[in-house]
């Protein structure tokens, strides 16, 4: 590794670690965490996943074979696997491992 992919990747780790721990240093002791970030914790979890499904099905070609058929099957599997598990990881891995498979494999 060259000085400057060094340089690189402690910069982007420092300002990982500094981002990390920039809520501790604002919000601690017995200090009362203000409205507005209580409400951001708790809306932006759901904006981000409608931004996800969006970015992932917006190149879906619906006039084409296979019709979008392996991001259906795929979206369907992580909601069911969620729902029966409760995991993200989980959800997100198995769907991704399946569509993985039905575009290599199933559907060409």
């Amino acid at each position: 590794m060259n000085d400057s992919a060094l340089a690189i990747v402690c910069t982007v780790a420092a300002v990982t670690v500094f981002c990390r721990a920039l809520p501790f240093l604002f919000f601690h002791g017995s200090r009362p965490i203000p409205p507005a970030v209580t409400y951001l914790g708790l809306a932006l979890p759901y904006a981000v996943i409608s931004l996800l499904v969006v970015y992932c099905l917006r190149g879906i070609d619906l006039s084409a074979s296979p019709f979008g058929a392996p991001e259906l099957i795929a979206s369907v599997l992580t909601v069911l696997v969620h729902l029966w598990k409760r995991n993200n990881l989980l959800s997100i891995g198995v769907a991704t491992a399946a569509y993985m498979l039905m575009v290599q494999f199933l559907f060409r």
